[in-house]
């Protein structure tokens, strides 16, 4: 139970991150909006880190493969395209699509067993409930 209200607070946290980026970058410039995302999440994880974990970043050195080390250039990306999204598309629509690119590729990783993950097995089940996640924005956005 506490794994899905995380869920839901991240979900939640992420559709106003995007708002509020949206808005920063309309009064200054995407790639300057983007850098202060960045920046302001580097500083709040610092902090945190100081107050209550301590672990040593030396561990970072010991991540393998090293390419998992890439997330951090995921997430400058990841500002921009939500950025994008939303300036053109309005936070309802861009945030659904969004949901279904993640829920697409996550389970795309997960039947194939990539990135070391346990290979899944096919569901039409899962598969039903992508393509009913897919009407569902047909759905909504669905104008008269």
């Amino acid at each position: 139970m506490t794994g899905i209200f995380i869920a839901l607070i991240s979900g939640a946290l992420m559709s106003l991150q995007g708002v509020f980026n949206t808005e920063v970058t309309k009064q200054s410039s995407i790639w300057v909006s983007a850098s202060w995302v960045q920046f302001s999440a580097l500083v709040t994880c610092l902090v945190i880190w100081a107050a209550s974990d301590r672990s040593s970043f030396a561990a970072l050195m010991k991540v393998s493969p090293k390419y998992m080390m890439l997330g951090g250039l995921f997430g400058a990306f990841i500002t921009y395209t939500v950025i994008q999204s939303m300036s053109s598309l309005g936070p309802a629509k861009a945030t659904m699509l969004i949901v279904i690119a993640q829920l697409t590729v996550s389970w795309l990783v997960e039947l194939m067993g990539m990135f070391g993950l346990d290979k899944g097995t096919f569901s039409w089940r899962k598969l039903m409930g992508l393509l009913v996640a897919v009407a569902g924005v047909v759905i909504f956005e669905w104008e008269n």
